[in-house]
């Protein structure tokens, strides 16, 4: 059983194995999108290839449209060879469901996958011709929140950026320049409107990619590469809708890898490129998926309403992303990320069997999130975070670490604790110290930043931007000192970390008791869970 085209042809070897075909005419799908395409994509990665390509599968299927998705890979080109090539643009998705049980399907909806850069120059004038017809109606994205950064940390525009601004779009190396470059070449063949649509998941994604793109689009027209006329184009008849997407989409796992080469599925190896992307010819992901998208498309847009995606107002959309990342999700994944590190646990799936933080997440999303929860009515805020608690974070085929999800923690307590902690403070009817969970999670960050564990065994912090400044204000703590910890004082003012000053609020004197529990021994971890969460 063998991932190609031509593998493919022995269709009943793969169904009586249970894997689900494409039942579309692939061959006039790709005749159809070469002349008239209708979507590009930008990010080959694993989230695209079960997501966004599994949708335009369902259309394709239903007969709902005629045309694939062309997918073009402007940062890890070693994916387009080692992947898409190899496997004449297929995958196999491998869907793991919380029952134990699990769903294959081939996924056959990419026409066409290229290298997006002018150095390779037949795939540069394919995205050229394509952003030239007429029928194209958007190009998406998943390229990570990073993808649309064009300054550093100080705040300068990046080298590579410097140039490409001096330089202009036929010599453009970053790829929102590259994109840029691309539109360019739309608005110059007066080839009509277009929708730009960020699938990342980052706050007002589609905010930032229209200013990214109008940054580099001013700066071409101030240095004489690009007509005026550009700026009103992207204003005028280029949209940037917002959208918010959620589904977790792991490395490929080893027991999936051993399931799928038992069946006699060929090339279940791992690949790893040299810019560290982790991929093969399948990607294992989890059953639950949400896809909300601001319903602002100039030049019409699939009907991916059918697939299951949401259109609907910007409003909403913010609403459903605040909803997910305040209160029903992302302050759930980092409590226990916190604390499965200083418990040894390796899998987010074995803590949601650990009555001490199942009870945590539940009192911290049930009890304090639910009451200030934004209700964005086309999703149900109760539903959505039974079905995390529930399905989604406790489905032992999801290898997701709280290792991996600690990451950067500094730069997510603002949002997804700060955010309900200022709505407390704003309530009439509510009090900010019935606050006890989530003070809980802040000692127990403190905790972690010391690098041991509950066994008082030594591990490494997960990587993390600030990781070095912040423990500057340990550096003198050790364990079993019981306070008062003059040297958090700062910290805990510090409102880029928490969204608000704990001392201000009068949060700060319980989370140093907190801490000070925490810190009083080996179990100490344990015990004081034990004790606030039951």
């Amino acid at each position: 059983m063998k991932l190609t085209n031509e593998g493919l042809q022995a269709k009943e070897i793969w169904q009586q194995k249970g894997y689900t075909l494409p039942t579309f005419d692939r061959q006039a799908m790709l005749k159809e999108t070469e002349q008239n395409p209708t979507w590009v994509h930008f990010g080959a990665g694993n989230i695209f290839r079960v997501f966004p390509a599994a949708l335009q599968q369902q259309l394709l299927n239903q007969k709902l449209t005629k045309t694939g998705i062309i997918v073009g890979e402007g940062f890890d080109y070693e994916i387009i060879d080692k992947v898409y090539d190899k496997h004449d643009n297929l995958t196999l998705m491998v869907t793991l469901k919380s029952d134990g049980s699990i769903d294959k399907e081939v996924i056959a909806s990419v026409a066409y996958a290229y290298k997006c850069d002018p150095q390779f120059a037949k795939e540069w004038e394919f995205f050229m011709q394509t952003f030239r017809k007429p029928s194209l109606q958007m190009a998406s994205f998943t390229i990570t929140e990073k993808g649309y950064s064009l300054r550093g940390g100080n705040g300068e525009f990046y080298p590579a950026m410097v140039a490409d601004l001096t330089n202009g779009p036929k010599k453009s190396t970053m790829f929102l320049s590259k994109l840029t470059s691309l539109v360019y070449e739309r608005y110059l063949a007066k080839a009509g409107k277009l929708s730009l649509v960020s699938m990342d998941n980052c706050s007002h994604n589609g905010q930032k990619l229209q200013d990214a793109i109008m940054t580099i689009a001013h700066a071409w027209v101030e240095n004489g590469h690009a007509e005026p006329g550009f700026v009103t184009y992207l204003k005028e008849e280029v949209t940037f809708p917002w959208s918010m997407i959620d589904k977790i989409t792991p490395r490929p796992d080893a027991k999936v890898e051993a399931m799928l080469k038992a069946e006699g599925f060929e090339d279940t190896s791992l690949v790893i490129t040299d810019k560290n992307t982790y991929t093969a010819a399948f990607v294992n992901a989890e059953e639950s998926q949400y896809l909300v998208i601001e319903d602002l498309f100039a030049n019409g847009r699939p009907s991916l309403e059918k697939a299951g995606v949401f259109f609907t107002d910007r409003e909403t959309v913010n609403q459903v992303e605040r909803m997910k990342v305040t209160t029903c999700l992302n302050p759930l994944h980092t409590a226990l990320a916190i604390y499965g590190c200083l418990l040894g646990h390796t899998l987010i799936s074995d803590e949601m069997r650990d009555s001490e933080l199942k009870a945590l997440v539940e009192k911290i999303g049930y009890t304090e999130g639910m009451p200030v929860v934004v209700d964005p009515k086309i999703l149900n805020p109760k539903q959505f975070i039974d079905e995390v608690l529930t399905v989604r974070f406790p489905n032992p085929f999801m290898p997701d670490t709280p290792q991996r999800i600690a990451t950067d923690t500094s730069q997510k307590l603002a949002i997804r604790f700060g955010v309900t902690i200022k709505a407390y403070l704003a309530s009439e009817e509510l009090d900010v110290k019935n606050l006890k969970l989530i003070p809980l999670v802040f000692a127990g960050w403190l905790r972690y930043l010391l690098g041991l564990n509950d066994e008082l065994r030594p591990f490494t912090p997960s990587p993390d931007p600030r990781l070095a400044e912040v423990q500057t204000s340990l550096v003198d703590i050790k364990i079993g000192m019981q306070g008062p910890f003059p040297s958090l004082d700062d910290l805990l003012a510090d409102t880029t970390l928490w969204g608000v000053d704990l001392n201000a609020i009068g949060m700060a004197e319980l989370v140093k008791t907190y801490f000070a529990q925490l810190l009083a021994g080996r179990g100490a971890v344990r015990e004081t869970l034990r004790k606030y969460v039951h």
